[in-house]
């Protein structure tokens, strides 16, 4: 047990902090979204209906397409684009697909390889590309959540305000669904664009994000 709890540390540690944010999330949302009904004399809603209404849906969703929005264009920049000192960069004469023998493939590919890193065709291709899909994917199916729920709530403050509803079309060019949307995307942007900047000059000693604590501030793609 003390094995599998060491070897799965970080995913387990970022697992439950997760589970925990979300809680306090829906917890916090739903005491102020109470706040409006109670100050007007009207009936509050429970913590169920709170968490399954669109108005939570929508706040959780937007997040998470922003985050796997990062990741996706995190993951195909650095495939061709590098930052001299980074360790958050390939070495500067690495930029590219890479070789099959760099990438362990093929008649490279060793008896640890997985199997579809061993074969040629579709699903070595598909295996070589699998992360960044399925980050798009996820992006996707959180971003469309994101407008479907946030069109719902956008729509019951409408009718609340004796203002007509919108349609899904109208409501994904409208400047709420795009001020909700940027202000996710300008965040992450700047927390990765800043990682890969401060991670030249600062140094966490034992970190993997960041390099050795001796190394040169322009050592590219070495970690510690």
């Amino acid at each position: 047990m003390k094995t599998a709890l060491r070897n799965n540390g970080l995913s387990l540690f970022f697992g439950l902090i997760f589970l925990l944010a979300l809680l306090g999330q829906g917890l916090t949302g739903h005491a102020l979204f109470n706040e409006e009904p109670l100050a007007a004399g009207l009936e509050e809603i429970s913590l169920g209906q709170y968490l399954t209404s669109s108005n939570f849906a929508v706040d959780v969703s937007e997040n998470w397409q922003s985050e796997y929005l990062q990741f996706l264009l995190y993951i195909i920049a650095t495939i061709w684009l590098v930052q001299k000192g980074s360790p958050e960069s390939k070495k500067l004469d690495k930029t590219g697909l890479e070789s099959d023998q760099e990438q362990v493939v093929g008649e490279h590919s060793n008896a640890k390889s997985p199997g579809w890193a061993r074969v040629r065709g579709w699903r070595l291709t598909v295996f070589s590309n699998s992360l960044g899909a399925t980050m798009g994917l996820i992006f996707v199916l959180c971003w469309l959540v994101q407008s479907i729920t946030g069109n719902s709530a956008y729509n019951e403050e409408q009718l609340k305000n004796f203002q007509q509803p919108v349609s899904w079309a109208e409501y994904v060019v409208s400047p709420e669904f795009w001020n909700r949307t940027l202000q996710n995307w300008q965040s992450e942007f700047l927390a990765v664009g800043s990682m890969v900047v401060l991670s030249i000059y600062l140094r966490q000693r034992g970190s993997p994000e960041s390099k050795p604590v001796g190394s040169a501030h322009d050592d590219t793609g070495a970690t510690g």
